[in-house]
């Protein structure tokens, strides 16, 4: 379980992942040294595994996103995984309940792309249906 301050650290690494550590030491009241020995030990304990590049919403303006629901054949889903974590964008691949066994959510260059890329992901061999929601806006992002 994480304490109050492992939480309050990993919200600010949240918002910038590169922001300095004496920075973050004075936004949590902490000393640089607490500071480090705190974030070292959310490493060593796997609670951080690594530290992520954030686009700018003027590059993420120009992408098109979309939530993709896929349901597949049970015996083919290993290999429909597989070929998900091949296709470049696909961002993040979430196994659900429900009607639909998977969410894939996608980012394209153009609603052309988007497209094609749902069409890809349609006919992987295992794919039963997808259905497709385009994100119009995010409204929170943490």
């Amino acid at each position: 379980m994480l304490s109050d301050a492992d939480q309050a650290l990993i919200a600010l690494l949240r918002e910038n992942a590169r922001m300095p550590a004496t920075e973050l030491a004075r936004r949590l009241g902490v000393s640089r040294a607490t500071l480090q020995s705190r974030l070292e030990r959310l490493e060593r304990r796997g609670v951080i595994t690594g530290y992520g590049v954030r686009l700018s919403s003027e590059h993420e303006a120009n992408l098109v996103r979309a939530h993709v629901l896929v349901t597949v054949l049970p015996k083919l889903s290993t290999s429909v995984e597989a070929e998900l974590r091949r296709i470049r964008d696909v961002r993040t691949l979430h196994s659900v309940s429900g009607n639909f066994d998977m969410i894939v959510i996608v980012e394209a260059q153009s609603v052309a792309d988007l497209d094609k890329l749902i069409d890809r992901i349609g006919a992987l061999d295992g794919v039963e249906r997808t259905l497709s929601s385009v994100i119009l806006s995010t409204r929170i992002e943490r």
